[in-house]
């Protein structure tokens, strides 16, 4: 083993021994603070990517260090064989902000989540006394669940599943915000739930339309399914609610958490709702590292900063100056055609012209000191941490319209 010492190095080595399932820009980040980071050879950048929405506080949030600090000095792991009070309080904390669920289980990533999701429908239909061929989860095309098999499954993309087959059975597909579609796709009799987002992050940032989600509860309601709801990327105040389903007045049968739940340390949350809490006993389902004391201490901090009225309040006001921006961004340089999504989940869709670059243009913003994520070659998203300050968004706006 040879001493590193140059970012070319480091780069090398990611090159060499990383299996290649990743093409990382050329960056070695060493520090953050808020919303801005430093690479190794002391360049700055403008965060609006939050570790893919998951750095909802920012880098190294004074609470967030606190509680991890004052954990690590008491108790890192105990399984499931034993009870610690960390998971038990956030669990309590979790049922309480959600105003529906009766149960939590607590685990390591949004992947994680959305199977245990898809195993309690399964589970919930074989004790309604529903046959294999009965169990038939929808989801919808242009999202995203996970890259474990039965969650690249419900993910609706081609493009994540092939090569995997052959794929677990029992997934249909529709298309999103197409209520009558999915009427036909339940006409059978056989599904036992509908599996969406919010919004759909790598389907585009594409929220669901007015109106959408209260016709996919009332069809559950009348097809006997339930209704389970994906909120790893647009819950945990994303959107501008704590949850973003209470902006559309439907109360789900199951959630599922990551993402910003743990504000950058990793954990994953399923909320069950009366309907399903009693189903999974005792040897059903399990995990080793989930509910963590480490990450349940920081999740319970998150939590307690991330459903605040303050972080309500500043997602309204930073995505207002956000939004108007891109669209005037997009007057000026005709490379926008849409700046959609809600709260501080934005997406700006690339004009006709500009078709397929958004991988270029991350490119050229991220030169200038700005870090961008993408949803697809045709859309820029924009999901910088919820307290980010007007002076962070205004200089990277500024970065973004140099790079354009």
């Amino acid at each position: 083993m040879h001493v590193v010492s140059s970012t070319a190095d480091l780069i090398a080595l990611g090159q060499q021994y990383y299996l290649p399932v990743y093409r990382p820009r050329e960056v070695i980040l060493e520090r953050g603070q808020g919303s801005r980071l430093w690479d190794r050879d002391g360049r700055e950048y403008i965060d609006f990517a939050a570790g893919i929405a998951v750095c909802g506080l920012g880098h190294c949030d004074p609470d967030l260090v606190a509680a991890l600090t004052e954990q690590a000095g008491k108790l890192w792991h105990t399984s499931n064989v034993f009870y610690s009070e960390p998971p038990l309080r956030l669990a309590e904390e979790l049922v309480a902000a959600s105003r529906f669920a009766s149960r939590a289980f607590l685990c390591n990533s949004g992947a994680e989540a959305n199977e245990a999701a898809i195993k309690l429908v399964r589970k919930w239909a074989a004790a309604q006394g529903r046959a294999p061929e009965r169990r038939v989860i929808v989801t919808f095309r242009g999202s995203f669940h996970g890259r474990t098999l039965a969650a690249v499954t419900a993910t609706a993309q081609p493009k994540y599943q092939e090569g995997y087959e052959p794929l677990p059975q029992g997934f249909r597909y529709v298309d999103f915000n197409d209520a009558a579609q999915l009427e036909a796709a339940m006409a059978p009799g056989d599904v036992a739930a509908v599996l969406l987002e919010p919004v759909q992050g790598e389907g585009g940032v594409m929220p669901a339309a007015d109106g959408f989600l209260k016709n996919v509860r009332e069809l559950c309601d009348r097809h006997g399914a339930l209704l389970v709801l994906d909120e790893i990327q647009s819950g945990m105040g994303r959107t501008g609610t704590l949850f973003a389903h209470w902006q559309d007045g439907v109360v789900p049968d199951i959630v599922t958490l990551a993402k910003a739940l743990g504000g950058g340390f990793p954990i994953g949350a399923l909320l069950a709702g009366p309907k399903v809490a009693e189903v999974m006993q005792f040897g059903a389902h399990g995990t080793t590292f989930g509910g963590n004391p480490l990450a349940a201490a920081v999740a319970r901090a998150a939590l307690r900063k991330l459903s605040s009225p303050e972080i309500a309040a500043n997602v309204a006001k930073q995505s207002a100056a956000l939004r108007s921006a891109l669209q005037e961004m997009g007057r000026d340089t005709g490379l926008f055609s849409e700046v959609r999504g809600r709260g501080l989940m934005m997406g700006a869709v690339l004009s006709e012209a500009h078709r397929g670059k958004a991988g270029e243009i991350l490119n050229r913003a991220a030169e200038r000191g700005l870090l961008l994520l993408q949803a697809g070659p045709d859309v820029l998203r924009f999901v910088p941490a919820l307290n980010i300050g007007d002076e962070d968004i205004a200089e990277g706006l500024k970065r973004l319209r140099a790079a354009v």
